[in-house]
């Protein structure tokens, strides 16, 4: 489970002098969590910071408790000596809350107590605004990552955007936690599919496993008939299997199925890549176009997978998925001048669980560019919105390319592929040159619903740069 820092700020000089300031500032903290321990996260608490040490104290209790991230409540008038002991221990992003406890003060009902000592405390008890150029100045100075959330407790847009961070941090601590698999090899001379698996892993955290075609041939040749008699079933219950689909290339798609499946559990993996080809008419080839159908049930549950060892791709498609967007395979199939729409898509795997209509799962005498031939699905993503998202490897660092559109209703290619109809706001020739120009490989992840917004967090917290195209 996510675990996130919350602390508040004051000045101690202030308790002594305002009776009832520091109880409420308390009250108003204690709100604080109790909205954030609402979506579904661990709290450490340390409460409202109004001096050096017990900033240190703080500090050493959320290293200690290893929390991810640090909501900062900023109280009243503090002094920024309070907080940059803690960001400094920490080195983690931090989510500054400048949220007054109203959203106006009643100024008439203010001005008629006369009495200037318990009317300073009120307005302390609002100025939250006051201490936050103090502490930006500092954290800028410091180099310091942070964001700014201003509003007031009962702000509906302060605790969507709070949302917005808690997701995108729920899927940061999935995506460190996943263990890649990369099966086989790289497609030869696809360059931009080769990618620095040191760089993607120092960048998400994620671990990267390399596995061998032996030990999936090992595990194919161990499938018993009562797992693949199973397996068909389940893929009659998911996919529309036409009839046109052979007996046997349905069984031996599904021996294929059961032995990814205990594949993927031997080595506890979350998403693969994968590609093989050999010499014509091996054993590997044998498995290798087979696999389409059970790499479409495994990207369905979440464990996404990707192509043309498309690594790159199958951390997008993982990202997607954590997000609970699905996540699909695909490519630029074809452009609609007329139309002003794009054509993308993939010979599979899919996210079946996006489709607009139930898979088929179809014969394919020509897989395009690769040996052999087997099922293949034909599927289009639901029409509605949609998320684009790609892994790019720039010159330095790994960025996140991402942009949103909408599957649209008409005719697609019906050629045992997966392809839908995509608009962007951009129109196609903008749209494509201005995501061609940041440099991605030729395949990206797609996702149902608009969530660029979830995707930039996501990148801030990695300290990746997010690039939205439309």
């Amino acid at each position: 489970m996510s675990k996130v820092g919350l602390f508040g700020i004051g000045l101690e000089t202030y308790w002594s002098q305002f009776e009832g300031l520091l109880k409420n500032l308390n009250r108003y903290l204690l709100l604080i969590r109790h909205k954030l321990e609402s979506y579904d996260i661990i709290v450490i608490d340390e409460g409202i910071i109004d001096n050096v040490n017990n900033a240190k104290r703080a500090a050493e209790s959320f290293k200690k408790e290893d929390v991810q991230i640090i909501f900062l409540y900023v109280s009243t008038y503090a002094l920024s000596s309070t907080v940059l002991p803690i960001a400094q221990k920490l080195k983690i992003p931090f989510i500054i809350l400048n949220l007054q406890p109203v959203s106006k003060l009643n100024y008439k009902k203010f001005n008629n107590l006369n009495d200037r000592g318990k009317m300073t405390g009120i307005w302390l008890e609002h100025c939250q605004a006051c201490s936050v150029p103090e502490i930006s100045s500092v954290f800028n100075r410091s180099n310091i990552s942070y964001h700014i959330i201003t509003g007031y407790l009962k702000d509906n847009s302060v605790w969507k955007e709070v949302k917005l961070w808690l997701e995108a941090l729920k899927v940061l601590v999935k995506i460190k936690d996943n263990r890649l698999g990369v099966l086989g090899h790289y497609y030869n001379g696809m360059l931009d599919v080769y990618t620095d698996l040191t760089k993607l892993s120092l960048s998400f955290g994620t671990h990267i496993e390399l596995i061998e075609m032996c030990e999936l041939k090992s595990l194919w040749d161990r499938v018993s008939q009562d797992e693949i008699v199973k397996k068909i079933n389940e893929f009659k219950n998911v996919f529309d299997v036409v009839d046109k689909c052979e007996i046997f290339e349905i069984k031996r798609a599904a021996r294929t199925s059961v032995a990814l499946d205990k594949l993927i559990k031997n080595h506890d993996l979350g998403s693969m890549a994968y590609y093989y080809e050999g010499q014509p008419d091996n054993e590997y080839e044998n498995i290798v176009t087979s696999v389409i159908a059970g790499n479409t049930l495994l990207t369905g549950n979440n464990i996404p997978i990707a192509g043309e060892c498309e690594v790159k791709n199958a951390q997008a498609m993982k990202i997607l998925a954590e997000f609970g967007a699905g996540g699909s395979f695909s490519e630029f199939y074809l452009m609609d001048f007329e139309e002003d729409i794009v054509l993308l898509g993939h010979d599979g795997p899919a996210h079946h669980a996006i489709a607009q209509e139930k898979v088929k799962l179809v014969p394919l005498p020509l897989y395009h560019g690769k040996p052999g031939k087997g099922l293949s699905i034909e599927m289009n993503v639901k029409n509605g919105p949609i998320t684009l998202l790609s892994i790019v490897q720039g010159k330095s660092k790994m960025k996140l390319l991402v942009a949103e559109g909408e599957s649209v209703d008409g005719p697609i290619l019906k050629i045992g592929n997966t392809n839908s109809r995509y608009k962007f706001s951009l129109g196609v020739k903008e749209f494509i040159n201005s995501w061609s120009i940041e440099g991605p490989s030729h395949h990206c992840a797609i996702g149902v619903g608009h969530i660029a917004d979830k995707i930039e967090k996501f990148g801030y917290l990695l300290n990746l740069e997010v690039i939205k195209i439309c």
